[in-house]
């Protein structure tokens, strides 16, 4: 290997853990909202998503309007789903049966609102700003 190759390889090592790193970075300073799963129950199907609080404040309340895309692309459905507390710099997994759906009909799901978000020294609207959501199910999250 060339020192110039070497050089090369160094650089886009840390141009890539700087990039990871203020991402990391970003999603710290707010929510992260995953869609971990989708199984089906016997009510309809059973929604499990872990949030994470990368805010310095505690959340006492929060509660998300989750608009949920069917198969054709279409709204299926409109819930209010509460996450209740969420503690500065902790995770906390949150499960909601959603009756009457079918999990292989879910194709999307879009954060609309945050109707509610408490906590001491909180702005409302800190819940959504800067929302990071990801997905490691079948179906996508937005926010």
């Amino acid at each position: 290997m060339t020192v110039r190759t070497i050089l090369l390889s160094s650089m886009l090592a840390v141009a890539a853990a700087s990039g990871a790193a203020a991402q990391e970075a970003a999603a710290a300073k707010g929510l992260v909202v995953e869609l971990n799963a989708l199984a089906g129950s016997q009510k309809g199907c059973l929604f499990t998503f872990v949030a994470e609080n990368g805010l310095a404040q505690n959340i006492s309340k929060v509660s998300f309007e989750f608009v949920i895309f069917n198969d054709k692309g279409t709204v299926e459905r409109l819930a209010l789903l509460d996450f209740r507390d969420l503690p500065a710099g902790k995770s906390k997994v949150r499960q909601f049966d959603v009756p009457g759906i079918k999990c292989e009909t879910v194709k999307n799901l879009l954060i609309n609102d945050a109707p509610v978000c408490e906590g001491e020294g909180l702005d409302k609207g800190r819940c959504m700003g800067g929302i990071v959501t990801r997905s490691k199910a079948s179906a996508g999250l937005e926010g």
